[in-house]
């Protein structure tokens, strides 16, 4: 069963000043949801929070009825919660399979094998792959092993920083694909994206920052129609 996202107030930041400040907004189940924003406006270091990677210093972070406010990022994944970082995010020198696998270490799934067969039904491009080390893998493919990584506990929640970052058109669209079939198994996505209009395409609803706090929210299809919307953030004119 998956639950709502609910970040209210939050202010937090690196030990300096705030990078993002009185942020809220919610995420409902089995929904995806997509951050943007110009650089700097503290789309990762909302995602790093909710995650417990920054010092929150106000605000509350609720998934369900469960308080993560305060929580430790060990203790998410067990709560429900996953996250696959923009860079850095597959162990070069492991393969596909021990890739995977780790990805079950900190909650391990009830069935790791009908799991592991899950995730490769939505990635089969790693199927004969699974011997390969990760790091001799395309941008797209290694970007698939994240996620599948973080599939692997079986989240309700899952957090992507730049899915696309760095990836070729081809993949870029076949990532945003994945990404609905990842929905229909009810597992929510809230992702930072800078491929902005491409992401509202798929979102349900979209938030955007600017200066560290909230700026406008809507439905994917609402923020694709607000000429404000384009003009400052999607390149103009539909």
């Amino acid at each position: 069963m998956t639950e709502q996202l609910t970040v209210m107030g939050v202010t937090a930041g690196y030990g300096g000043p705030p990078i993002i400040e009185d942020i809220s907004l919610a995420v409902e189940p089995g929904e995806i949801a997509v951050i943007l924003g110009p650089n700097g406006a503290g789309k990762s270091t909302l995602l790093k929070t909710i995650f417990a990677l920054t010092e929150l210093s106000a605000g509350s972070i609720r998934l369900g009825d469960r308080d993560l406010t305060g929580a430790k990022t060990s203790a998410l994944v067990p709560l429900g919660v996953s996250a696959v970082p923009q860079s850095k995010n597959v162990f070069a020198t492991m393969s596909v399979a021990e890739n995977l696998d780790v990805g079950t270490y900190a909650a391990p799934p009830k069935d790791k094998g009908a799991t592991l067969d899950k995730v490769l039904t939505l990635f089969p491009d790693l199927r004969d792959k699974l011997k390969q080390p990760a790091g001799e893998l395309s941008g797209g493919q290694r970007q698939m092993v994240a996620m599948g990584r973080a599939l692997m506990c079986e989240p309700k929640l899952v957090l992507l920083d730049e899915p696309t970052a760095g990836l070729s058109p081809a993949y870029l669209e076949r990532i945003f694909d994945l990404l609905l079939d990842i929905r229909k198994t009810g597992i929510t996505i809230l992702m930072v994206e800078q491929n902005a209009r491409q992401a509202l395409q798929i979102a349900d609803h979209g938030h955007i920052l600017v200066g560290g706090r909230n700026h406008v929210s809507g439905t994917g299809q609402e923020l694709l129609a607000d000429e404000n919307v384009r003009r400052l953030f999607l390149g103009g004119a539909a």
